[in-house]
């Protein structure tokens, strides 16, 4: 009886670190890369395609107050190196693909300035900061290395799929008073991997970066 109720107690245990190793749906506070430059007043919320991002608002912030918005060059932060699994090619690709996608979505919704020179000028500034191929939440220390801009989350036998993720920080800067007026830190998952050694191509986390540009022209206007 025992030996049956230890192997009762086992499996249950079995079954709860296996939910436990679920990819959530958005970042943590241990994922934060060090861009933005508080984190202390996200809250999560729900965006116009379903998706879950932490994000804060000013309620002081009016889009109608801008004469336009200045999208600073996209970054990796911090920056990015090339590994077996993500090549620099790539790396490029992903960066070039982002800031293209984000500047049309962006140019949708309100007039796009050639740079931040003037009044009423909102400032867009953006990170890259992981590009992830995870069986499980990525942990602190496989964030911030990403020096290899690529986290793994490696099952026990390494042959387990592996779910992709784009993770990006933005924030929007009142360019007269300098005061971020919104922040968000945003998870958006990618295709499926076969396995913990798969290469990572832009086509794996292409439908990641067309989600995140989606909610930018149906953001509601504020």
């Amino acid at each position: 009886m025992k030996k049956n109720r230890f192997g009762v107690a086992a499996a249950v245990l079995a079954a709860g670190m296996l939910l436990a190793g679920c990819s959530s749906k958005v970042a943590d506070s241990t994922q934060y890369s060090g861009f933005l430059q508080d984190y202390s007043k996200l809250q999560k919320v729900t965006t116009p395609s379903g998706h879950e991002v932490l994000r804060w608002i000013s309620p002081d912030f009016k889009e109608s107050n801008y004469r336009g918005i200045y999208i600073a060059p996209l970054v990796f932060f911090p920056p990015a190196k090339p590994t077996e699994r993500v090549s620099q090619q790539t790396l490029d690709q992903i960066r070039e693909y982002a800031s293209t996608t984000l500047r049309n979505a962006v140019a949708q919704r309100t007039t796009l300035l050639p740079s931040p020179a003037g009044k009423r000028v909102l400032i867009a500034k953006v990170a890259i900061t992981a590009v992830t191929a995870q069986n499980e939440d990525v942990q602190f220390y496989e964030v911030l290395p990403v020096t290899a801009v690529i986290a793994t989350s490696m099952a026990a036998s390494g042959h387990r799929t592996q779910d992709t993720a784009l993770f990006m920080e933005i924030q929007l800067v009142d360019q007269d008073t300098g005061k971020t007026v919104m922040a968000v830190v945003r998870k958006s998952l990618g295709k499926t991997v076969s396995n913990a050694n798969a290469p990572i191509t832009l086509a794996d986390v292409k439908k990641a970066i067309d989600d995140m540009v989606t909610d930018i022209v149906n953001f509601p206007k504020q």
